[in-house]
């Protein structure tokens, strides 16, 4: 008797799943402190033994391009909760973190103090494109981060420095944009950010503050100046963040931050005046009087970046604060969300009299 026995078997696998996200200051979709999702709680990565290799996978998991830095000591400042990794040692081919060689899950000896950042070029810019992206850098300087520091150009394989002639928010706009950074908020002299060293590349920068890319501007020729380090005053502080509509101005307007080279808005759902302070203070544009609904400034248009956003008002920073994450909302633009801020930085002052009366104001910085 011929028996036709078919044996099927099957193998079952478990896959580990790991959800990650870019927290903290001035964080945006593509750089911020990372944080991975374990046993229902957020928590971050120690910086032991981090480095590009590690910060290319958490790019490429990200979808966010290639890595151009891996932060240490809490550059986007420190998180909450536990440090699920540590001794992280990845090749960089990794497609998740997970892959990577660790101590394991909650094994650490670290603090929130070494929680390690990533800062990768966006969606748009990878492998030979790195360099393009680079050619202005503002990781350069005392207490700067991504979006603000001293700019340093990049000419004949060597970082310089550019000088303050004539440096104003024009040309600050420029290295925004080209930096990916959003807008300028301010353009400072003096060496805010500490001294450079090696080559002044550019004196005399001109620009109309629509050009692409600094170069672009009107200067002097590379290397060509009559300054020392002490000017190094091109400093810019970029935003991504915005007011924008119908009557609005510097300081009151309808929110809009930038994400992947787009602006976007932010919905209503929840918004008040500890949002709006937020914003004021990121803009530095004093206290907030009001936080608009109902796209109060007109409707805006592209994406609704963040919806359901809920800030103590202590925040540096929008993104600092909680919401759904980006892109997930149940909005339209009618929910636009707007502000109106005093337009001044203001200081609460109070002078004691003969210890018995206290004498209050506000003094307007304008």
């Amino acid at each position: 008797i011929a028996l036709n026995i078919t044996i099927v078997i099957k193998f079952f696998f478990s896959v580990l799943c790991l959800e990650i996200r870019l927290a903290g200051l001035q964080s945006t979709l593509c750089s911020g402190r990372v944080e991975i999702y374990q046993k229902n709680s957020w928590g971050t990565v120690c910086d032991d033994g981090w480095d590009l290799n590690d910060a290319e996978v958490v790019c490429r998991q990200l979808k966010c391009g290639t890595a151009l830095n891996a932060p240490h000591s809490a550059h986007f400042g420190r998180g909450t909760g536990p440090i699920w990794l540590n001794g992280v040692s990845c090749s960089g081919s990794e497609n998740s973190l997970t892959e990577c060689q660790h101590r394991g899950f909650g094994t650490q000896n670290c603090t929130h103090q070494k929680d390690a950042g990533v800062i990768c070029s966006g969606e748009n810019y990878s492998g030979s494109s790195r360099k393009i992206l680079m050619q202005l850098n503002v990781l350069a300087g005392l207490q700067s981060n991504r979006c603000s520091g001293r700019v340093e150009t990049y000419h004949s394989n060597s970082w310089g420095t550019v000088c303050d002639d004539g440096w104003d928010l024009n040309d600050a706009e420029v290295v925004c944009r080209q930096l990916d950074c959003g807008t300028a908020l301010n353009a400072t002299q003096s060496a805010h950010f500490g001294e450079g060293t090696g080559e002044i590349w550019l004196d005399d920068v001109s620009c109309s503050g629509s050009e692409s890319s600094l170069t672009e501007c009107q200067h002097r020729g590379f290397g060509k100046h009559n300054c020392t380090h002490q000017n190094d005053a091109v400093e810019s502080f970029c935003a991504p963040i915005r007011l924008a509509g119908l009557q609005s101005n510097r300081c009151s307007g309808r929110v809009e931050i930038y994400q992947r080279k787009r602006w976007g808005t932010v919905c209503d759902d929840g918004w008040d005046l500890n949002d709006a302070q937020v914003v004021c203070g990121q803009l530095e544009c004093g206290i907030a009087l009001n936080a608009t609904q109902s796209a109060h400034f007109g409707e805006g248009s592209g994406p609704i970046w963040l919806d359901d956003v809920s800030c103590s008002g202590s925040e540096r920073s929008l993104t600092e604060c909680q919401h759904r994450g980006f892109v997930t909302h149940d909005c339209t633009h009618s929910k636009d969300a707007g502000v109106i801020c005093s337009s001044e930085k203001h200081y609460n002052i109070f002078i004691f009299l003969k210890s018995s009366l206290k004498v209050y104001f506000t003094v307007y910085d304008l």
